[in-house]
């Protein structure tokens, strides 16, 4: 029933899958729990991820509870086939490969809705967009689903605005253990992670643009710093740019970056951050990159239209020559570069966001009645959720904290 690329790539993607587990401890104490209570019995979960190791062990880990999985990616170009292949050995039914094209990306996702899901785990919005548009059928069956991404949360605000979201949504994105964590450590890694692999170029004594100042933008801006960049951050938000101003970074348009930057990082979810008049701007050399979920940040197509030639600089690395003899160079094709030219975030960082995933879906089957009918169906991650990964990691840490006394919650209003 699976639709992958090549079923004979499981061993390699096996591999990769067993590291992983070896560092999500979180994630491994879950699947003990799950195995034993099995709340997902007799359920059918959709989930769309960026398909790598990480995901993979998700998958796992909901299978271990009972769910018959259908798995798809949420980008074309961070699907690893040889992860695919091991889970399709393992009985999941997978329908991904890497670099598919807009079609195939589309028919991935549609293989992956057609089933009928109970629940929804989704990295950008394009499963719940794609039940509610093409679906509506199979709406009433769905007890809800969790949301990766701030890209997705925005897409599920503006449904839930104007009352077309039909289940409860948990925005898995804003829970403390994920957004502090994975958009400020994990982007920030990452990104420089994919950049450095596909550049082999040194960043100490370049200036790097990053655009947006959201927890990813921190992220990448605070590691570009740490390689020893000149940082300049673009916002549109004067609070945040304040914060930028704050923590020793320069702040300015785009306009006024331009001629200035040497690496260009977009962290914002918007469209078109970076475009055409910017490229007339940039020095000789000068590379773009997105770490957004959608590649509307980076103008490639408009870049592409004012190139004289487009090259194949590198893998994953686009030339174009600008008809004055300067090129600018496009990584990954403008999508998520963390992922387009690296891995993800590291095993650890996800092993908390994939915890609040999991422990989100078990609590939407517990308390499935009540959420089905309640008024608002954007709902935040259940702070004991976030206290329970949080508790967990710092247990695997070795690291006690204090508690508060009868008196000291009394006193507080507890």
């Amino acid at each position: 029933m699976s639709e992958i690329r090549n079923p004979e790539l499981w061993e390699s993607g096996k591999m990769k899958i067993d590291w992983v587990i070896g560092h999500m401890d979180i994630l491994r104490g879950i699947e003990e729990n799950f195995r034993r209570e099995l709340p997902f019995q007799g359920l059918k979960i959709a989930l769309s991820v960026h398909l790598e190791a990480k995901t993979a062990y998700l998958c796992k880990v909901l299978a271990a509870g009972g769910a018959e999985m259908y798995v798809t990616g949420s980008n074309a170009l961070s699907t690893q086939d040889d992860v695919a292949a091991a889970l399709v050995h393992d009985g999941l039914n997978v329908f991904a490969w890497y670099n598919a094209t807009p079609e195939e990306y589309d028919r991935h996702l549609t293989r992956v809705i057609e089933i009928g899901p109970d629940l929804i785990i989704d990295d950008g919005g394009d499963l719940v967009n794609l039940i509610h548009t093409r679906y509506p059928e199979l709406l009433d069956r769905v007890i809800g689903g969790c949301e990766e991404t701030t890209t997705g949360i925005h897409r599920l605000h503006t449904m839930e605005r104007l009352g077309t979201l039909r289940f409860p949504m948990i925005t898995v994105n804003d829970a403390d253990c994920k957004h502090l964590f994975d958009n400020r450590y994990g982007t920030g890694q990452s990104v420089w992670d994919g950049i450095n692999r596909t550049t082999n170029l040194i960043v100490a004594g370049k200036t790097v643009v990053v655009a947006g100042y959201g927890w990813c933008g921190k992220g990448v801006a605070m590691r570009a710093k740490g390689l020893g960049a000149s940082v300049i951050v673009t916002e549109v938000d004067p609070v945040r740019a304040m914060e930028a101003v704050m923590d020793g970074f320069a702040v300015m348009t785009m306009d006024q970056a331009a001629p200035l930057g040497d690496v260009f990082v977009t962290v914002t979810g918007c469209n078109d951050v970076v475009g055409v008049r910017h490229f007339e701007k940039m020095k000789d050399g000068a590379i773009c990159c997105n770490a957004g979920h959608f590649d509307v940040e980076v103008d490639v197509a408009g870049l592409r239209k004012i190139a004289a030639s487009v090259f194949e600089a590198r893998k994953n690395i686009e030339g174009f020559r600008l008809a004055d003899g300067r090129t600018i160079y496009i990584l990954g094709e403008g999508k998520l570069v963390n992922l387009a030219c690296g891995d993800g975030h590291p095993a650890e960082i996800m092993d908390m966001s994939f915890a609040i995933q999991a422990l989100s879906a078990a609590y939407l089957v517990a308390h499935k009645d009540e959420l089905k009918n309640a008024d608002r169906k954007v709902i935040p991650v259940p702070r004991e959720v976030d206290l329970a990964v949080a508790s967990r990691r710092l247990a695997f840490w070795g690291i006690e904290i204090d508690c508060l006394s009868a008196e000291q919650q009394q006193y507080m209003g507890m």
